[in-house]
């Protein structure tokens, strides 16, 4: 029987957005995932503070984006209806009790233990995964998940960014490039545009611009 292939998708999701579905889509298409989980972190080591909006609040976005018939677009092909039939939300990387920083090792282990018959995958852009090393136990990281890296037209992931990562040959078999997703959304910019009154029309779910608003999130 073949093993279920499962991807983590980590992020401030601050908030969900059409980028991260599309990347969350082209994923699954390319590796044939069974499942994507959505997984906002609650302290991110290396950008403290980075949060605008609560964790309960980037948890909720994230289900209703998921749950949202308006994120049918971003629905993998041959399957009808909403994405969450392949994507659903995870709390592996909820705020600790005593405040300290979110590692994804840990939460990678954490889903080692809760599904240890599953080949598990990580999304990732190439920024964030060219800062491998300045994360916590970046040869862990490689061991526990297959990396599915998604590799811009203007950031290309070639060899040569790739070289002062110093992956051996097995870590670099463990990395995949992920080449057919071409979205620019910044969520920067994203709320900048929300904190002005600027139309975000096809960047958010209807249902997280509705939430975003009944909660005035962003001003």
């Amino acid at each position: 029987m073949e093993r279920m292939r499962v991807a983590f998708f980590g992020g401030t999701f601050d908030p969900i957005h059409r980028g991260h579905l599309r990347l969350a889509t082209a994923a699954a298409e390319a590796f044939a995932l069974d499942r994507v989980l959505f997984a906002p972190v609650g302290n991110q080591p290396l950008k403290r503070g980075a949060a605008i909006a609560s964790y309960a609040d980037r948890v909720a976005m994230a289900a209703l984006a998921l749950d949202s018939p308006g994120s049918e677009d971003a629905t993998p092909s041959g399957e009808q209806g909403r994405p969450a039939a392949r994507f659903s939300v995870s709390t592996l990387d909820a705020p600790r009790a005593d405040g300290s920083a979110n590692y994804t090792v840990d939460a990678l282990a954490a889903l080692a233990v809760e599904l240890p018959s599953a080949q598990i995958f990580t999304l990732a852009g190439a920024d964030s995964f060219l800062d491998l090393r300045r994360w916590r136990s970046s040869d862990r990281l490689l061991e526990l998940a297959e990396w599915i890296v998604a590799s811009r037209p203007e950031f290309p992931l070639t060899d040569d960014r790739l070289a002062p990562l110093a992956l051996t040959g097995a870590q670099r078999a463990r990395v995949h490039l992920l080449t057919t997703v071409h979205e620019a959304v910044s969520a920067t910019e994203l709320r900048r545009r929300l904190r002005d009154g600027e139309p975000c029309t096809g960047l958010l779910s209807p249902a997280v611009s509705a939430y975003i608003e009944a909660h005035r999130l962003y001003r």
